[in-house]
């Protein structure tokens, strides 16, 4: 099938090395130097333009913010199918305010929240998680120890979006977990669990970023599981309910509480980067069922998943999040049946690889367990050699 794919990153990079190995011509609306091995840049002005230019037949679509934009919706105008949620549905990430509404409407639990706008009188008595309604790259959020620091974040989040909607809600406490489906507006088909490290520094330490690792599977009780499960279903149902089928990924971030799993959010595509992670274990064609989501009609069945575990390792600019790298790269670990090397922050100078970017690549170890998987990808990213290259000694632990 003739498949083109929106988006640059590594997670691209991850679903690309996927698509490509079970035959399919893959076409790119980003050129990201790795793409050069599985496909061809298409240079258009817009994706429905490099979508018509490639003859595809199915359109992937990576990043959040096309889809907010509603690139899926001009593509099934112009009849071409397309694996992501409408413009509409994608509101279960562009509007936490909305997935908040959704949560109340149809039982999901969640934490306690409200919703401040700029004026509305706000005297925290505790720390309190802020976030941004609207769409941050996962960096606008502030989990907040006291009230003086919930106080201080609210004004953070108007400033950065005077006209924005923020909401507090409650600082729930327990390990998190990462809860993906695909969905074709009716069903949900669960993926593997995985685990993201947002904070930028062991320990969790520092700012939020985009994520600087994950590990997949994560084992956690059936129970547990079947709650996360439940959580999405309920919400595709209730998104089908409400008129507004939901087609794609659906990704929940779950916190796990002593009273059980809470949805903190949802986002609209794959994680970046528990894609990486996860799709390093997937065995089957991911086509048909990216096809058959974007055309309501998911297959029988779930897709086939190779035993063991994956573990990704992001290496960063020094000064990520505030800054990105500018520097060459001077070496990188090879691809092989047990490591995978996506390349998110980069570019071609003169025919020569440079970082550019704050998430430069991401190194992923494959293995029978968790702790080979971590030892196999850290081991693959001490090759990885830029001035100022940086990354999180601690993920998957």
């Amino acid at each position: 099938m003739r498949v083109l794919l929106v988006g640059g990153g590594g997670r691209e990079c991850a679903m690309a090395r996927l698509i490509a190995r079970h035959g399919h011509e893959l076409a790119f609306t980003h050129d990201n130097p790795a793409f050069s091995r599985w496909g061809r840049h298409v240079r258009a002005d817009s994706v429905l333009e490099a979508a018509q230019e490639s003859r595809s037949e199915l359109v992937v679509v990576g990043p959040e913010g096309p889809l907010a934009a509603g690139v899926v919706d001009t593509l099934s105008a112009a009849g071409i199918p397309a694996f992501g949620p409408s413009a509409a549905a994608a509101r279960l990430e562009s509007s936490k305010v909305f997935t908040k509404s959704l949560a109340s409407r149809y039982g999901l639990p969640t934490a306690a929240w409200r919703v401040l706008r700029k004026g509305d009188p706000f005297r925290p008595e505790v720390g309190w998680v802020v976030k941004l309604d609207g769409l941050a790259a996962g960096k606008g959020v502030w989990v907040c120890e006291n009230a003086a620091e919930t106080a201080s974040a609210v004004v953070a989040a108007f400033a950065a979006r005077p006209d924005a909607e923020v909401l507090v809600e409650e600082r729930l406490v327990g390990p998190e977990l990462s809860v993906l489906a695909l969905c074709d507006g009716k069903r949900m088909v669960p993926l593997p669990a995985a685990r993201d490290h947002k904070r930028r520094f062991d320990g969790d330490e520092g700012p939020n970023t985009g994520g600087m690792g994950a590990i997949a599977p994560v084992r956690v009780a059936p129970g547990v599981l079947a709650a996360c499960h439940d959580v999405l279903q309920r919400a595709v149902s209730g998104m089908a309910a409400d008129g507004v089928p939901f087609v794609g990924v659906l990704y929940g971030g779950f916190m796990l509480t002593p009273d059980g799993p809470r949805l903190l959010e949802f986002n609209v595509r794959f994680g970046d980067p528990e894609c990486q992670a996860i799709l390093a274990l997937w065995e089957d064609d991911p086509v048909p069922w990216f096809a058959g989501a974007a055309q309501g009609r998911l297959p029988e069945g779930a897709p086939r998943f190779r035993d063991g575990a994956a573990c990704c390792v992001v290496v960063c600019a020094d000064g990520y999040p505030a800054s990105s790298a500018n520097a060459p790269i001077e070496s990188l670990p090879q691809d092989s049946e047990d490591l995978f090397v996506d390349q998110a922050g980069t570019s071609d100078r003169d025919g020569r690889l440079w970082a550019t970017g704050g998430r430069v690549v991401g190194v992923t170890g494959v293995a029978a367990t968790p702790e080979a998987a971590r030892s196999r990808a850290y081991a693959a990213v001490a090759e990885v050699t830029f001035a100022g290259a940086a990354w999180r000694r601690d993920i998957g632990c």
